[in-house]
């Protein structure tokens, strides 16, 4: 199984890239042992659009385009759901076991994304009430996405 994080928008280079980089490599690591063949990085060009609505659907369409067949989709949303690092880990694995190609994140862009893609997602996911900016929520990820690898691996990177 392959893991994508898709984002809109790039991430510039400094700090917040290169964590995000070292939690991406992490996780490839750990997880070309336990099939999960690839942890990658998408970045969606912004839409350049005038109107909300027509840059939201514009982004959402290139999100969409990405996306391989019978892949789980879970989006990154302030009102979604609240999963402990356990739990997480657990879903990934049950996914994997099933046979899914790809698990893809999607961090949408400042005017969130279409309710198309919206609806297609197998998981809404927060990182707790608060609003993160993009760019520490795609370091956020990548570490949670390293921690699930590290959990599943029986590895003592995660101490509960």
């Amino acid at each position: 199984m392959r893991l994508v994080v898709a984002a809109i928008g790039r991430l510039k280079d400094g700090p917040e890239r290169e964590l995000a980089e070292r939690f991406r490599k992490r996780a490839e690591q750990s997880g070309r042992r336990l099939g999960f063949r690839d942890v990658e990085v998408v970045e969606i060009r912004e839409s350049r659009a005038q109107d909300t609505g027509k840059r939201t659907l514009e982004e959402s369409i290139a999100l969409t385009s990405i996306i391989p067949d019978k892949a789980i989709i879970i989006i990154l949303d302030e009102r979604g759901e609240s999963l402990d690092s356990a739990t997480l880990a657990n879903r990934l694995g049950r996914w994997r076991d099933d046979g899914r190609p790809a698990t893809v994140f999607i961090i949408g862009g400042d005017d969130g994304l279409a309710p198309a893609l919206r609806d297609k997602a197998s998981l809404k996911l927060a990182f707790g009430a608060a609003t993160w900016p993009h760019q520490l929520v795609r370091v956020m990820l990548l570490e949670q996405i390293y921690r699930a690898t590290s959990i599943l691996a029986g590895h003592p990177y995660h101490r509960a």
